[in-house]
C-alpha cells in the first residue's frame, strides 16, 4: 500500500474528505519525525513504538572492489517494534 491508497483507505472509513486526511496522515507523520529527530520514542499502544538506535561505526568492503576496506561511519537508525495487538493481529 502507497500512501495514496492509505489515504483513501483513511478517508472511506471516516467519512473524511481525502485532503483533509491527508493533511491529517502528513501531521501524524511529521510529529513521529520530529520526535525521533529530538531523540524521543513514539509509543502507541497496542500497535507499536517507533524509536532511533545508535549504530556503531565499523568497517566494510566496497561492493565493486571486494579487497578494498570502507570505513562507515557511526549512526542513528530509525526502527519500529510491533505491539502485541498488532503482531496477533498479523498472525491470525
Amino acid at each position: 500500500m502507497n500512501k495514496a491508497e492509505l489515504v483513501t483507505r483513511v478517508a472511506e472509513k471516516t467519512g473524511f474528505k481525502k485532503k483533509d486526511t491527508e493533511v491529517t496522515i502528513d501531521a501524524v507523520l511529521e510529529a513521529i519525525e520530529t520526535a525521533l529527530v529530538s531523540g524521543e520514542s513514539v509509543r502507541l499502544i497496542g500497535f507499536g513504538t517507533f524509536e532511533t538506535r545508535d549504530r556503531k561505526a565499523r568497517t566494510g568492503r566496497n561492493p565493486q572492489k571486494p579487497e578494498d576496506l570502507i570505513s562507515i561511519p557511526a549512526s542513528k537508525a530509525p526502527v519500529f517494534k510491533a505491539g502485541k495487538s498488532l503482531k496477533d493481529a498479523v498472525n491470525k
